[in-house]
């Protein structure tokens, strides 16, 4: 007879709980996501369905994202396990920088999301479903600078987590400290 392995939320000393990995990696794939449909919609012509429904998925999925993000801060504050540093030093003071550094650019991002959306007078619309209507007036003037700050803080955040990930992958091929197991807790250990 097999042992069946129990499913928790509970963290283990090796991994993080069910609950922050399942945010952790929705995030990402998020981010992602909204990065490459930000620039796929560039490349197509302006008025098309294409790009009309690419850019509407991309304003639904952000509200997907700042809930995803609002639940990750909540459970990060409220989730008394907490795993202990896996590194020390310089690299836990880097380690910590780059994870507050990716938290505020996340934040800063979503907000110029929606105040982007709300500058061109729409509300934010989630998949025909509900909409988010304006909580304040934003003139079209300032659409001029939103939409910069829009995109050079998704190109910020697209640098911090490849360092996130270089760094991961380091700690795991590299130095073998099983860091990424905390995260992936099903790897195997020979990989």
């Amino acid at each position: 007879m097999t042992a069946v392995r129990e499913r928790t939320y509970q963290a283990s000393p090796s991994h993080h709980d069910s609950v922050t990995i399942a945010l952790h990696w929705a995030t990402a794939i998020l981010v992602l996501e909204q990065f490459g449909s930000a620039h796929i919609w560039e490349l197509l012509q302006k008025g098309t369905p294409w790009r009309s429904g690419l850019i509407s998925t991309h304003a639904a999925l952000g509200i997907i994202l700042a809930a995803v993000i609002i639940a990750r801060i909540c459970w990060r504050l409220l989730n008394q396990r907490k795993l202990p540093p896996a590194v020390s030093g310089l690299q836990h003071v880097v380690a910590s920088a780059v994870h507050g550094l990716l938290y505020l650019l996340l934040a800063l991002q979503i907000t110029f999301g929606f105040l982007l959306g709300w500058s061109a007078g729409n509300a934010l619309r989630f998949f025909n479903l509900f909409s988010i209507p304006p909580l304040f007036v934003v003139g079209p003037d300032f659409r001029h600078l939103i939409g910069p700050l829009h995109n050079y803080t998704a190109w910020a955040i697209i640098g911090f987590v490849f360092i996130h990930a270089a760094a991961a992958l380091m700690h795991h091929y590299v130095l073998r400290d099983r860091v990424l197991h905390r995260m992936v807790p099903g790897l195997s250990s020979r990989s």
